[in-house]
Parts: structure tokens; C-alpha cells; sequence
């Protein structure tokens, strides 16, 4: 029994199909007006760093919203970083705080910061605390 045999593409069959580029990317393929599209005019932007906790009110998005907002509703359902969530949606960090700004303003969504380091006791305290209870 012998194998098939394999059949080359000729160069007349035309190159392989390309994958879409993702948005915002310019060059063939990509659409650079697709990220002004979904974040909208510059405006004024939520104090949002990239490790602020974002968390929906309700995971069921309201009929209004944009296809970008309800993605960001149901993936909010549990607490995500912002970095997460501008991974999850392939959307660059600026876009998806403009987003998260018209969410919070809407009361869609809470932001809940990070942890503060000034906020922690300080390292001397906590052992001071740690050898005098060992004392006991």
C-alpha cells in the first residue's frame, strides 16, 4: 500500500488567506478608526491604574450598551484587574479605561483600588509585635 501523494500550491493559486488584524492595528487588514469608534471623543477619565478592581453591579447589561460594555459587564461578574480585562478584550488600556469612565459614570460598574503600601504597618512594627508574642 502506498501513501497519497501530496499536491503542492502553485504560485497561480494566490497566497494563503490572511487573518483579520486585530482592532486598531494600521496596515492592510487593520482598521485604525475601529478604536475611536468604541472609545469615543477624549473626555474626562476615571482615576483608573492598571491593578484597580473592577466589579459590575448586575453581570446582565443593559439594552443600551455597546457590544465592548457588555463584554466587559459579564467578564466583571467576579473582580478583574484592568490590565485583565484590556487582555481579555484585546483593547489597548486607554480604550478600555474611556470604557470603564462611561460605565462608572452610569453606575454600571464599581472600582475598587488597590491596596496602598503607605496604608501596611510598617516591617519594625510587625516584628516588634511578632518577638513580643513569642515572649508570652
Amino acid at each position: 500500500m502506498t501513501p497519497p501523494k501530496r499536491q503542492r500550491r502553485s504560485p497561480q493559486d494566490g497566497p494563503p488567506p490572511q487573518p483579520a488584524a486585530p482592532a486598531g492595528k494600521k496596515g492592510p487588514g487593520g482598521n485604525p478608526e475601529r478604536l475611536y469608534v468604541v472609545a469615543g471623543p477624549d473626555g474626562d477619565r476615571a482615576d483608573i491604574d492598571l491593578v484597580t478592581l473592577i466589579v459590575a453591579r448586575s453581570p446582565d447589561p443593559p439594552p443600551s450598551a455597546t457590544p465592548e460594555q457588555a463584554a466587559l459587564l459579564r467578564l466583571c461578574a467576579a473582580p478583574l484587574s484592568v490590565a485583565e480585562l484590556s487582555a481579555y478584550l484585546s483593547l489597548p488600556f486607554s480604550v478600555v479605561t474611556v470604557l470603564l469612565t462611561e460605565m462608572l459614570t452610569a453606575e454600571l460598574v464599581q472600582a475598587r483600588s488597590s491596596i496602598v503600601r503607605k496604608a501596611l504597618p510598617d516591617r519594625s512594627l510587625l516584628e516588634a509585635v511578632m518577638h513580643g508574642l513569642q515572649r508570652l
